[in-house]
């Protein structure tokens, strides 16, 4: 009874954050539409069958059975037509604003709910050091409690997560770090320390809910999978020492390991099995320093929310980009299959709202690409009429768009069967 009732409310989160977030991309299709006197022959939520159906005035309104989408059918827009309120005979600008609207809607969507969420957390960390560790190069700089970080390498601090950024994307060479003292300006060179650390490509839990040492997950291609470890499997000793179901004691035992080879000895149906795994070696680097929480004024928690919601959503443009320069493996897509696994995995009001702004964000980013069947797509056939001063064929245009269309349905394809194997 308990997992029906899971099942229904997972299908109904899934189906609600889907249904909205293409509501309100179509409905930025259609408001922009009306706004320049475009007739709008249906606005429709889903594909496949109709489930429901209002006709007002001019528009009719549907329901479709699947809920995977959406489309606005304007007057002119498939076939050009030169009858009144239609789409082609609007200008280049007009039509590039209507197709836009709706990445555009979904976008500031997903901005503005991540800022609500990022201003009423409220807890940020500041650029002001709390305290130094010892052995790290912070302390051995000269930095010193009360400091206020400025610039590093003259670019201009705002937000504790900028300090980080820089620091890793270091390698470890030195830094030229502007302070704040009291009241005077001071410049600090420091070099990040490196700390070298193992891994073998286990995943052990979420901590404070179900991390033990029984493996929950092995990542694709690692030592750990190459050697026949396998997810059930149950850690007992690392490296010669019993870690008693203690998984933060296996993880420091692995990612400290000063040989050459970690050694496992796993459990798997009541027997002992031992593993020698040649680990990942990844070095970080760290100023070893920690920081003091913004006061929560409502000054700083503005600030503080508005810098973090740009540099989250500058963040998702990067990842996009990563895609197209090889840096993000295709195996990283998720699809739909993905999508909904995890948004049925949310526990928490906040965690459903954050996915639907990350989602949501996500979606607009990615419809303004320039590829065919996306509405980057049709902008950029736009751009082309424009600058040509003329359409394109209209055989020509279909067939970019057709072809557009099957490369993406090939990708949805194969980004689902990735995100099907990966939840077995």
């Amino acid at each position: 009874m308990i997992s029906v009732i899971s099942f229904i409310l997972n299908a109904i989160k899934i189906v609600f954050l889907l249904g909205f977030l293409v509501f309100i991309h179509e409905s930025g299709h259609f408001l922009v539409a009306k706004f320049f006197k475009v007739k709008v022959n249906e606005f429709s939520l889903g594909f496949g069958k109709i489930l429901f159906q209002k006709q007002k005035k001019e528009t009719k309104y549907c329901i479709r059975m699947i809920p995977l989408g959406g489309f606005v059918s304007m007057e002119g827009e498939e076939q050009r037509s030169e009858t009144k309120g239609s789409f082609s005979e609007l200008s280049v600008p007009k039509r590039i604003a209507i197709v836009a609207a709706g990445a555009i809607v979904n976008i500031l969507f997903g901005i503005i709910i991540y800022f609500c969420l990022a201003a009423i957390s409220g807890n940020f960390y500041s650029t002001t050091v709390l305290e130094t560790i010892d052995g790290y190069s912070a302390k051995e700089s000269g930095i010193i409690a009360g400091d206020k970080i400025l610039e590093i390498n003259n670019k201009k601090i705002r937000i504790n997560s900028d300090i980080t950024e820089i620091i890793s994307d270091s390698k470890g060479k030195e830094l030229d770090i502007l302070i704040e003292r009291n009241g005077e300006k001071k410049n600090i060179k420091i070099k990040p320390t490196e700390v070298i650390t193992k891994t073998v490509g286990i995943y052990l839990g979420e901590a404070n809910k179900n991390a033990n040492t029984e493996i929950k997950s092995i990542y694709k291609d690692s030592p750990a999978m190459k050697v026949g470890i396998k997810t059930g499997d149950k850690i007992i000793s690392v490296n010669g020492e019993i870690v008693s179901g203690d998984y933060e004691k296996a993880i420091e035992l692995i990612k400290n390991t000063k040989e050459d080879k970690v050694h496992l000895t796993i459990e798997r149906e009541n027997k002992n099995i031992d593993f020698e795994i040649e680990p990942i070696v990844s070095k970080s680097y760290y100023i070893g320093a920690s920081f003091k929480f913004v006061d929560r004024n409502f000054k700083d928690n503005l600030y503080y929310s508005f810098w973090t919601t740009v540099k989250f959503s500058f963040s998702l443009v990067d990842n996009v980009k990563q895609i197209f320069t090889g840096n993000v493996s295709m195996d990283q897509l998720m699809g739909p299959v993905g999508i909904s696994s995890t948004v049925a995995s949310t526990e928490t009001i906040s965690e459903f709202i954050y996915l639907m702004a990350l989602i949501s964000l996500s979606l607009g980013i990615t419809n303004l690409l320039p590829i065919p069947a996306l509405d980057g797509g049709k902008i950029l056939l736009l751009i082309i009429e424009g600058i040509r001063r003329k359409p394109l064929k209209e055989n020509v245009e279909v067939t970019i768009q057709l072809v557009g269309f099957s490369l993406l349905i090939l990708l949805s394809i194969f980004v689902s069967y990735n995100d099907v194997m990966r939840l077995f």
